[in-house]
């Protein structure tokens, strides 16, 4: 009965330790698992983090950059106002010769003449450009027939004068006031700006933009 109590149990033994064993190497498995598993779990969520990290200093580049172009394209544009505004005050010397102005007002006028093509316009100026208008409109309507073989009844608007605040020029109207052709020192300075010169002083003052591909 010794005997055989003692081979029992020893039996158990053997049992209760191949149990342990067993239990202790799924317990491993298991804990190797979960770790990994959990260790993937962080390294996602480390990588998420850096991702979105690394969004927002690319985003918070990007504003910044757009600040600064927006701040240089915003001091670009007072030089360049200021570069008009000052051609602007200086078209006030201009009318100080008279025969210059007087040139220029021929000009001026027959342009409007072949821009419109009509056979009576009626003619806007300052009073105090009357005289020098009536000067030069005699040989502007010559310069028109000879460049279109046709002729203009020219009549100047002494009812409605052009301001006297502007630095000069003509206007041209057609019967009824339907179309007019604004040849103002003002408004031909404006034309000049927004077709020819805001290129050529932009680039002279500031150099070409590295961010354009294509000029016009």
């Amino acid at each position: 009965i010794h005997h055989m109590m003692a081979f029992i149990e020893q039996e158990a033994n053997e049992k209760a330790e191949e149990i342990d064993a067993r239990a202790e190497e799924e317990f491993t498995i298991e804990k190797g698992r979960l770790v990994q598993q959990n260790r993937l779990k962080i390294i996602e969520f480390y990588e998420r983090k850096e991702k979105q990290v690394e969004l927002q200093k690319k985003i918070g580049a990007s504003n910044l950059l757009n600040k600064s172009r927006l701040e240089v394209l915003k001091a670009q544009e007072s030089h360049i106002n200021n570069v008009l505004h000052e051609a602007q005050q200086n078209l006030n010397q201009l009318t100080l010769n008279q025969g210059a102005y007087a040139k220029l007002l021929e000009d001026l006028i027959c342009q409007g003449l072949c821009q419109l093509l009509e056979p009576s316009l009626i003619l806007r100026c300052r009073r105090a450009d009357q005289s020098l208008v009536e000067h030069s409109m005699a040989k502007a309507l010559a310069t028109y027939r000879s460049l279109t073989g046709r002729d203009c009844k020219l009549q100047i608007d002494t009812a409605n004068w052009l301001p006297a605040e502007i630095c000069g020029g003509v206007e041209l109207l057609t019967k009824g006031n339907r179309i007019k052709v604004s040849n103002t020192l003002e408004a031909r300075l404006e034309m000049l700006a927004q077709q020819m010169l805001l290129g050529p002083i932009e680039l002279c003052c500031f150099g070409p933009n590295p961010n354009r591909k294509f000029d016009n």
